[in-house]
């Protein structure tokens, strides 16, 4: 299949894009009950159900932009909500806390790349029904890759700036975090500039290598099939 109609496009990306957004929001809220903090429990939040996690803006109008303009495809959910204060060792603990994000995007990324390599094998086989398998899986490899990676950029309030505050001394950790009011204005404005795509494209040509070797293609073709769901 060598182009998709939007219809087509719609149904690839959204039980990839619900499954990385809600896990990834799950996972915070549950390593946080790990480590002492109930909130999310305590709120309904550690739900499977999508509907909990969804932010309209985030999970459905900014992915649905993206997908129209053709460009690489992130959201967010409704952030679960961590009450520092209740972990056991608020400093370091929240430190897991953030990374539990990241680490369910990279067990989904694995999950959907078993996904399209079996995919892939029907494909090969002649079998219809694996060529949406198999699309599908690119998706959810892509788009957990994305968060991953653009979730560990050390900016508050995204993960990796929540890690950054946490291992970083007192006072200079609290400066960081003055930081969190504007993050995502600045998330924007690097997403504007293309400076964001500068930042994240060595992270995702590997991601890109990676699977081409995992499918046994080339680069190029691995990107020629990604390319095909933009």
């Amino acid at each position: 299949m060598d182009e998709f109609s939007l219809v087509q496009k719609i149904i690839i990306w959204t039980v990839p894009v619900l499954f990385a957004i809600t896990l990834h929001e799950v996972a915070h809220g549950w390593m946080a009950l790990k480590l002492g903090d109930r909130t999310a429990q305590m709120l309904g939040r550690l739900s499977l159900n999508p509907i909990k996690h969804i932010d309209p803006i985030g999970t459905i109008v900014v992915p649905g932009i993206l997908l129209l303009l053709g460009g690489f495809i992130f959201g967010w959910a409704k952030p679960v909500p961590v009450s520092y204060q209740n972990l056991r060792k608020p400093k370091s603990d929240m430190a897991w806390v953030a990374l539990a994000g990241p680490g369910a995007n990279l067990a989904m990324g694995l999950v959907w790349a078993v996904v399209a390599k079996l995919g892939f094998g029907l494909v090969q086989a002649g079998n219809s029904f694996g060529e949406p398998m198999f699309y599908m899986g690119l998706a959810g490899i892509w788009i957990n890759a994305i968060l991953m990676f653009l979730n560990l950029l050390p900016l508050p309030p995204l993960d990796g700036g929540r890690v950054l505050v946490s291992v970083l001394p007192g006072k200079l950790g609290w400066q960081v975090s003055r930081i969190e009011p504007y993050g995502f204005f600045i998330i924007l404005g690097l997403l504007a500039f293309g400076i964001l795509g500068l930042i994240l494209s060595p992270m995702l040509n590997t991601t890109v290598q990676i699977l081409a070797q995992w499918l046994g293609i080339s680069f190029g073709q691995a990107a020629s099939l990604l390319n095909s769901l933009f």
